[in-house]
This record gives C-alpha cells, structure tokens and sequence, in this order.
C-alpha cells in the first residue's frame, strides 16, 4: 500500500491522550498531486485514513496504538492487513535553525503561532502554524511513526513545544527561489465520539504477512 505523506509530527501519561476525541481533517498538496486525509481519534487509538484521488472511497488506513506503541496498516481494496514497521530517517545534511515567528493565524477557529525551521544546506525552509490545545496525541503519534520525510523530520527540531500542540498548516519551500514543494492544510475539526470499532481492524480481514 502506497504510504502517505502527510503530513508531521516522550509519551505523557496514559490518561492524558483522552483530552481530544473526534476527527481531523487535512488537505496534503505537493507540485504533482493533492490529497485529503482524516485522522480518528479516541484515548490511545488514532486512525489514518487516507482517500482515493477521485471519489470518497478509502484507499488505506493505518491504526496507531499510543499504548502498545504499535501501527497497523489496512488495505481495504484487498481486506488485508499488517505490522507497519517504524520507519528510518535519512541523514541530514547540515542544521536546522529554528525560530519562534511573529506571525500568527487563527484556522478552524484556533489561533496558531508561526514557527520556521531552515537548513541552508538542504535548501528548505518550512514555516508551520502551531495551535497548543488538547491534541496530545500528536507529538506521540509522530515519534512512533517517525516519518522520513522532511515536514515530520524538520517538526521534531522545535523543542520546548507543549504535548498538546499539533500543526493546522505549514508549508515547506526551496530557499533558492521560494518553489513550493508541500503544503499540509487541516480543513475540518470535529470534536465527537469515536466508535471504538472504527479503530479496529475489521474482523473479516485477513493478516499480510510482508
């Protein structure tokens, strides 16, 4: 199964990943594509659905558990599922700077501050807008996936971030001539409960063993 980008971003107290509930919608667009994608939260458990370019169909899931620092993928086409492994970094190339910026905007109703992470040797400077509510799932969440691209890899740079903060947008540019190369948009928060059994794999699936 394709994997997706997404997108970002140790581990609290258990009780504490029960502070947001509901789903997070979000929008990733590079030069070549543009994809949406939902995030279903509840205690531990987190699912990432990721949907077809054309239609509402889902073209993949991963099921994150905080509490047994486990992923699962789905593949709903082939009703399979798997282990999904933690993925390996690259090496970086040079240092990131970081700083806190000026700007600030208010998406979905939530007032994010600016931070931008540069590394001149890599040619990227990417500018994120962080809200700090009760999303502490998150900061976990991207330390078990540990994603190899560079948003989630230049977002583990800023230190000192509260455990419920989470990017709504940000965008990561070429320093050279300002090219666009990603941008991640959250479009829809919703706060609800979360059926225990949308964060299962379906019972009628079959294990894939890779």
């Amino acid at each position: 199964m394709k994997s997706f980008f997404t997108l970002f971003f140790g581990l609290a107290f258990l009780s504490s990943f029960s502070q947001f509930a509901g789903s997070v919608e979000f929008k990733y667009y590079t030069s070549k594509d543009t994809t949406l994608n939902t995030y279903w939260v509840k205690d531990k458990k987190i699912k990432l659905d990721q949907y077809a370019k054309r239609g509402n169909a889902i073209e993949g899931s991963f099921i994150f558990d905080l509490g047994e620092k486990t992923i699962k993928f789905v593949n709903p086409k082939r009703k399979v599922w798997g282990d999904q492994k933690s993925e390996i970094p690259p090496v970086m190339k040079g240092k990131c700077d970081v700083k806190k910026g000026k700007a600030s905007k208010v998406l979905n109703g939530v007032k994010c501050t600016e931070y931008i992470v540069k590394n001149t040797e890599e040619n990227t400077i990417i500018s994120y807008y962080i809200a700090t509510e009760s999303y502490d799932f998150f900061i976990p969440m991207m330390e078990l996936w540990n994603r190899k691209d560079k948003q989630s890899i230049y977002f583990g740079k800023i230190k000192g971030l509260s455990k419920g903060s989470m990017p709504l947008m940000s965008e990561e540019r070429q320093i050279s001539d300002n090219k666009m190369i990603s941008k991640l948009e959250m479009i829809k928060i919703t706060k609800s409960e979360v059926e225990p059994s949308k964060l299962e794999v379906p019972a009628d699936y079959k294990k894939f063993d890779q």
